[in-house]
């Protein structure tokens, strides 16, 4: 594995950080990870050399209508798409889902059937729930096995019928770290006429995306995951998409993908997403990794996920030490390569919260609570208003930083039950 730990780490400026004499270990990464100089310095460019609207004549709304260009390119190269006209680019995940929710209502009529799992980030479930309240539409409710951590592609098929018009399913949890056998179910939901709507916002940073091989008709991630700007992205199959009326503004393009892309584009923000490919493209590159940018982004994930399993292991592995404490995903060694590195966990009688304050006060970044994996929390009996204790690993985290972290979480699981008792 040709995986340069140092070379990457000296990429994001953030990394070498430090608060009062104290370094930071980022390990929030399922809720945004940090970005190398690279991006910021593209988005500084941008607003500094080509700040213009598009669609004039003059040189800078020519450069930003080549940056926008550039945007889609690059995201067509990431998710392996047909064209770049499959690419839609907006504010984040949540809003486009919610636009392309209401887009295909226009398709929709009482009765009809929709799918939703209980594995699903909400922003995967509210636009839907929601479209469905609004059109008299028949939810169907689609719960993960909680001894494979996945959504069975057996369960999938008893739900379907000939009135399902939609499946909404994720690619990997934001809160277990499963990764959901994407294809095969896609398969099975297509064969019975349904359109499958995937989230891949967890997944994205951890593994490479062929949305053609999939089989899918819509995907969506979100840069500020994978090493870029808070924006999100979602792939539309061309054929569906063609054939789908938005809701825009009269007089505006009715091209693709300009008819589902509202407003101003965010064209700043467009300059650090293409930086955001290309840094993973350079990554390819210094692995060994030749020709298009494509094959040298599947190189970087291939290198990457070689480095981050061991980390993901190793962090399983220390937390299991710890009496009453529970690991919500899989722990299986054999089965590493089916979930992405984020780790949630309980502990017996203490408050996530109790123990994430206290490690946030060591300088050690992480999240407590439902992390919006609404239907996860509630299907596994855990209180939502708590949650659960979520650790995100991301490819410049280091073996030393999970070291340290275990040793926190063992030393606060101590003095919080020493404090109770």
């Amino acid at each position: 594995m040709d995986f340069r730990i140092d070379a990457v780490r000296a990429k994001f400026p953030a990394l070498s950080l430090i608060d009062k004499g104290r370094r930071r270990i980022y390990l929030d990464n399922p809720a945004g990870t940090q970005v190398p100089q690279a991006v910021a310095d593209a988005v500084s460019r941008c607003l500094l050399t080509t700040n213009a609207n598009l669609g004039g004549f003059f040189e800078t709304t020519v450069a930003a209508q080549d940056i926008v260009d550039e945007a889609h390119l690059a995201m067509a190269d990431f998710l392996g798409a047909a064209s770049p006209q499959e690419i839609i680019i907006g504010a984040n995940m949540t809003t486009l889902t919610y636009h392309m929710s209401q887009t295909l209502g226009r398709t929709m009529k009482p009765g009809d059937e929709i799918i939703l799992t209980r594995m699903d980030h909400e922003g995967n479930v509210s636009p839907w729930l929601q479209l469905a309240e609004d059109l008299g539409l028949v939810v169907r409710w689609l719960p993960f096995d909680q001894q494979s951590w996945q959504i069975e592609e057996a369960a999938l098929a008893a739900l379907l019928s000939e009135r399902t018009r939609l499946v909404a399913l994720n690619y990997a949890s934001n809160l277990t770290g499963s990764i959901n056998r994407v294809k095969a179910l896609t398969g099975i939901a297509r064969r019975a006429g349904a359109l499958v709507y995937v989230d891949a916002v967890q997944f994205a940073p951890h593994g490479l995306i062929d949305v053609q091989n999939l089989g899918c008709d819509f995907l969506i991630c979100s840069a500020y995951k994978f090493f870029g700007p808070h924006m999100g992205i979602l792939w539309g199959r061309l054929d569906v998409i063609d054939a789908l009326k938005p809701y825009k503004c009269r007089c505006s393009s009715n091209a693709l993908p300009e008819r589902f892309e509202l407003g101003t584009p965010q064209i700043e923000l467009m300059a650090g997403l293409s930086a955001a490919v290309d840094y993973f493209a350079e990554l390819g590159a210094a692995a060994g990794a030749q020709g298009s940018r494509r094959l040298k982004i599947a190189k970087a994930f291939e290198v990457s996920i070689a480095y981050e399993n061991p980390l993901a292991q190793q962090l399983i592995d220390g937390l299991s030490d710890i009496a009453g404490l529970t690991i919500h995903g899989i722990t299986d060694p054999k089965r590493i390569n089916e979930r992405v590195p984020t780790v949630s966990f309980t502990v017996e009688g203490i408050v996530p919260e109790t123990i994430v304050r206290q490690m946030n006060a060591e300088n050690i970044f992480l999240w407590s609570g439902h992390n919006y994996a609404w239907e996860i929390v509630h299907q596994l009996g855990i209180p939502a208003e708590q949650g659960v204790v979520r650790i995100g690993i991301a490819h410049y985290n280091t073996a030393a930083e999970i070291d340290e972290t275990l040793e926190s979480v063992h030393r606060v699981v101590a003095m919080l039950r020493q404090e109770r008792s």
